[in-house]
């Protein structure tokens, strides 16, 4: 086959995109649920809360290791500057999944208040601190970060935590707590199932102000990012459509139809992360100051027979990767139910 006469590097550009926009939507959930773990005053409430994700909270983390992985595969340039000008910050973020995971399993090992305790914080901790790490690094990659000719980062550690940065990570939290509280409410029932529909709202309003602020300060200090949509007026449809969604969220919550909710807060962020590549493209990794230091998907990218190549490999393997997330949701479909093997 003839690879070269196919934009290989815009199919991946698209396919890394589509993998991470499922992380997002799918973890997304578990590391919100993570968020408002301790804000459940009863040991069988937090149980409820990890036992709604006790399921699936580990293959969605699948769809980052397969993004992971593609990245390094498709534009190997990049995964290189990317994975080592945020190498404390992907510790942190490991360290936090880490630890998240370790206190899923274990913090209903033994009875005592102190022990779950701790594991409690070391849960919720994780969840967040992931969630906030991973709109940290998307906040660096729309502002750009220095490189030097060769494509390194130049900069330092504390250059990654500038304001934009430390405002896209609380709106992924803010984001993601919202997503993981309506989540919930598909997945339990009884008294906690109406006090997480006080919380529901709580959690719409923290991220709609933190969406608004985000967007008034994307158009004035990041405008780069909105030039695709000025000079091509119907990609606005992509923006108007993510409003949409997320305006039809709590139209949803008020009706009861919690699913709905949760399939417009899916649709938001699959709207967000549409405009995102859209204004980044071809760009990967923006230089800033130096513009020419920029990573795109064609000054980056691996051989056109390795992307042929991936590209079949691909075609056997997404197909895969989703039966078996539909397949693990359709088995633990339903409300959650406490019994000793719950966690």
């Amino acid at each position: 086959m003839n690879w070269e006469t196919w934009d290989l590097p815009t199919i991946w550009y698209i396919l890394i995109g589509v993998l991470f926009t499922g992380y997002a939507m799918l973890d997304g959930f578990d590391l919100g649920i993570g968020g408002l773990h301790l804000f459940a005053r009863k040991d069988e409430e937090r149980r409820l809360l990890l036992n709604a994700i006790g399921p699936v909270w580990d293959g969605n983390e699948v769809w980052l290791v397969t993004g992971g992985g593609a990245l390094f595969a498709a534009f190997p340039q990049v995964y290189a500057s990317v994975f080592s000008g945020f190498y404390l910050p992907f510790i942190l973020l490991l360290v936090a999944l880490i630890f998240r995971a370790v206190a899923i399993e274990f913090r209903s090992k033994q009875p005592m208040h102190w022990w779950r305790q701790m594991w409690d914080i070391g849960f919720a901790a994780g969840s967040v601190g992931s969630a906030f790490l991973l709109g940290v690094v998307m906040g660096n990659i729309a502002w750009g970060i220095p490189l030097n000719a060769r494509g390194e980062y130049s900069g330092g550690f504390w250059n990654l935590f500038h304001p934009y940065a430390l405002l896209l990570g609380i709106t992924t939290v803010a984001l993601f707590m919202m997503h993981g509280c309506i989540y919930a409410l598909l997945k339990i029932d009884g008294p906690f199932h109406q006090t997480l529909r006080t919380w529901v709202p709580r959690c719409i309003i923290f991220f709609i102000i933190c969406y608004a602020i985000t967007t008034m300060a994307t158009l004035i200090y990041v405008p780069h990012m909105a030039g695709r949509v000025r000079t091509q007026p119907w990609l606005f449809g992509v923006a108007l459509a993510g409003m949409l969604a997320i305006a039809n969220i709590p139209r949803e919550i008020h009706h009861g139809r919690d699913f709905r909710a949760f399939l417009s807060s899916c649709a938001a962020m699959a709207a967000l992360m549409t405009l995102f590549g859209l204004e980044m493209y071809p760009h990967l990794v923006l230089s800033r100051p130096e513009g020419a230091h920029s990573l795109t998907i064609y000054n980056s990218a691996s051989s056109a027979k390795t992307l042929g190549i991936m590209l079949l490999i691909a075609a056997l393997g997404l197909p895969v990767v989703l039966a078996y997330t539909i397949s693990i949701y359709w088995i633990f479909r339903g409300k959650v139910r406490l019994d000793r093997s719950s966690y």
